[in-house]
């Protein structure tokens, strides 16, 4: 993912800042640890960006989860019935579980779209370092 450093596409699938791309913004890296799954810094430990910008800032992620999902379902459900070959009901099922053990990524996911919507990149933010 080296080759991506410095794009949006980084910062949402490796969880890292979105303006410096090198701290976390999870406290907990395994999203199936469910507890602590939406529990983020309140800073980067780099570049001290405040990842909660405002009061319920992330309630936007819910509309990007949505259209996450429905991707993830209409994907399952053309992977099962057409390359699979099972019925329509098992689809159903493959969908289900499909969205049943991709739940904790899609959060994150969503939670990483939505702040890269409105934070940017900074090479000069990449290249400091925060001191405590």
């Amino acid at each position: 993912m080296e080759f991506l450093k410095s794009s949006k596409l980084y910062s949402i699938f490796t969880s890292k800042c979105p303006v410096c791309h090198k701290g976390d913004m999870y406290c907990e890296s395994n999203p199936y640890k469910i507890s602590s799954i939406m529990d983020m810094h309140e800073n980067c430990s780099n570049c001290n960006k405040k990842f909660k910008i405002e009061p319920s800032f992330f309630f936007g992620a819910m509309y990007v989860s949505y259209g996450v999902g429905v991707a993830i379902a209409v994907a399952a459900f053309i992977i099962a019935y057409f390359f699979i070959g099972l019925d329509r009901n098992y689809s159903f099922l493959a969908i289900i579980l499909t969205l049943a053990v991709l739940f904790p990524l899609i959060i994150r996911i969503s939670r990483n779209i939505w702040i890269n919507f409105f934070v940017d990149y900074d090479e000069n933010a990449a290249k400091q370092t925060h001191k405590n």
